[in-house]
């Protein structure tokens, strides 16, 4: 059988993922530039949490996650949480910004 290659166009826009890496340290400033993204949070997680029955002993994949905001929110709701994103130090500057914090899920980044 012939496997025949075809070409795919990368769909990752470099210049959208710096942006993000630039402001990685700043994710977990609750009065920073991501004030309205986790006043909305307890929201997003709410409504998450009722359309799926509750997140406990869930397995939860968030593409796109950033610094783990509602990646971080759904594993304190006891759902095993994969969190994954383009940029290579969102989710590591969420680790710097919140030493010590336990988190039960895994945050993962990649690079393309």
């Amino acid at each position: 059988m012939n496997a025949e290659k075809t070409s795919v166009a990368p769909n990752v826009d470099h210049a959208e993922i710096a942006k993000f890496e630039a402001v990685a340290s700043r994710w977990w400033d609750l009065e920073g530039e991501f004030k309205p993204l986790h006043r909305i949070n307890p929201l997003r997680l709410g409504y998450i949490a009722e359309r799926s029955g509750g997140l406990f002993g869930k397995k939860v994949l968030d593409v796109g996650c950033g610094g783990g905001i509602l990646a971080e929110s759904m594993a304190r709701e006891g759902a095993t949480v994969t969190g994954l994103d383009m940029g290579g130090r969102t989710a590591a500057g969420r680790q710097a910004a919140r030493p010590g914090e336990r988190y039960s899920g895994k945050l993962c980044s990649g690079n393309s």
